[in-house]
């Protein structure tokens, strides 16, 4: 009887081992979830927050994420069914632009809706803990896009993934691992661009992923309104959510992401409160537009985003595409504590410097801005032999145009450059730098400053180049350390008969 219970419980360990081939970012192995690190408890702070909510320790979870916030957010069933906010925690890095993933390679963290099972959870990760998110799901494969092992893991380094601190994704992966414990079989992962408001969505009205942002602001809208993790399908290479058998229909809808949508019905108790809050959005909407809401730019060659949090306590840090905070702000987020250890390796976002021109034709469109076109670049030309001592002294403070070259055409240069007073003798090179300097003298006659500052093209200040951010972070040069295996500091002693392996083998 004994020889029989080993060998099952050999035979589950085998089994386990099998379903979790995940990697982090393409880095990770084959992996068994007997180590200390995916079992740490869920911190006493953490379960506090828990009793407070009126929630059980091993009750559903579910997770949404916001690129433009860098923010990730775990929600968890109370007693009442429905879900509410536990904790908000701040991103360390994410990649890419705003937008949904489409092809491997192209650095694009995922968007949209996604579910997480078991099998997906990572407890070997090269970047300390991980889950994988799931992508592509039917949706993404039907529109023919590709990607793997996209990952929320540690380690704060992303080339396509959303990265944590190590002690950020302790916590993520304890309540995941937690709530299977419980009995759900997988948790939803719902990614966006940003918060679906009104204001959000006027800033980036002309931005081309907006029908896709448009869609799966529905389920995002299903989840406001109703606190309930939404029925996720797929047909017509769309989204559908909180699908329903219609009254007459014998059995339940099969839905196909690339075939044709079944008949189905939305609750009408879910349809009308989407409705009305679509109307409440839409109209606010509408105003914001109408007085001129300022249009965010397009990618302007930066690399995904950093929670501020975090840019505050990196030297030349920078929130890239995430919301940002400027002088005063960052220096007082300085001051305050990091929520986790932030690596040594750690890489702020940086401009991509890839060339546009490689961005293929069925990739959204991305605008780059372009130098302002009154900037004016300019290099002295060797000075000529004759013009007196004035005039050369005029050349090599840019008073004479004569011998500057610029790198934008002369027409823009010169289009705010005001036309002098019709004069016989213009002024001379000698003569415009006398004046400039006997506006100095004492007793000078100001009148006379007047026909000079007219003859004298506009100047346009060219502001200062920031210093080149460091390289690219090594995606692999953190591994080593991150994947110690070692329990984070301060953790409490972890039982081994309370181990993932042996707690999910009975559940499953």
């Amino acid at each position: 009887m004994n020889s029989r219970s080993l060998a099952r419980a050999l035979l589950a360990s085998v089994a386990l081992a099998a379903s979790i081939v995940l990697a982090g970012c393409d880095t990770d192995q084959v992996s068994l979830a007997t180590n200390a690190k995916a079992n740490q408890p869920v911190p006493p702070k953490l379960v506090a927050a828990m009793a407070e909510k009126d929630m059980d320790l091993n009750s559903p979870i579910l997770i949404r994420l916001f690129k433009q916030e860098a923010e990730l957010e775990i929600w968890k069933q109370t007693r009442s069914g429905q879900f509410a906010l536990l904790k908000t925690y701040p991103i360390c890095r994410w990649s890419g632009d705003l937008g949904p993933k489409v092809r491997e390679g192209d650095r694009q963290a995922p968007e949209g809706f996604y579910s997480i099972n078991p099998s997906q959870m990572n407890p070997q990760s090269a970047y300390y803990l991980s889950f994988n998110t799931g992508f592509p799901n039917a949706f993404d494969k039907a529109l023919g896009r590709t990607g793997s092992q996209l990952m929320v893991h540690g380690d704060c380094s992303s080339r396509g993934c959303y990265a944590m601190t190590d002690e950020q994704i302790a916590e993520i992966y304890s309540l995941g691992r937690e709530s299977f414990f419980g009995g759900q079989k997988a948790f939803q992962f719902q990614a966006y661009p940003f918060r679906m408001t009104p204001v959000n969505m006027a800033k980036h009205r002309n931005n081309p992923n907006m029908a896709f942002w448009k869609m799966i602001k529905e389920g995002y809208d299903h989840f406001e309104v109703t606190r309930q993790e939404p029925k996720v399908d797929f047909c017509e290479k769309k989204y559908v959510f909180d699908a329903a058998k219609a009254p007459d229909a014998k059995r339940d809808p099969v839905f196909d992401a690339s075939a044709k949508c079944p008949a189905y019905v939305i609750p009408e108790e879910i349809a009308s409160a989407v409705r009305e809050k679509q109307q409440r959005d839409e109209a606010e909407y509408n105003k914001l537009v109408a007085k001129g809401t300022p249009v965010a730019r397009l990618n302007t060659g930066i690399d995904g985003g950093m929670n501020k949090i975090f840019a505050a306590k990196i030297p030349e840090g920078s929130t890239g595409l995430s919301e940002g905070a400027e002088g005063n702000t960052l220096q007082m987020l300085a001051m305050a504590k990091a929520p986790g250890t932030i690596p040594g390796t750690v890489n702020p976002p940086k401009p991509n410097l890839e060339p546009v021109a490689s961005t293929p034709q069925d990739e959204p469109v991305v605008a780059v801005s372009a130098p302002a076109t009154n900037t004016r670049v300019a290099s002295v030309a060797p000075a000529e032999k004759s013009g007196g001592f004035f005039s050369n002294l005029g050349r090599k403070m840019g008073l004479s145009t004569a011998d500057t070259t610029a790198t934008t055409p002369p027409p823009q240069a010169t289009a705010s450059v005001t036309p002098a007073p019709a004069s016989t003798t213009p002024p001379t090179a000698a003569s415009r730098l006398k004046a400039a300097v006997t506006r100095f003298v004492p007793g000078h006659d100001k009148s006379k400053d007047n026909a000079v500052a007219a003859a004298k093209p506009a100047e346009t200040k060219v502001a200062a180049t920031r210093p080149a951010l460091k390289p690219s972070v090594n995606d692999g040069a953190g591994d080593t350390a991150s994947s110690s295996g070692g329990p984070l500091a301060g953790a409490a002693p972890v039982v081994s008969s309370n181990s993932f392996d042996s707690r999910f083998g009975a559940v499953k």
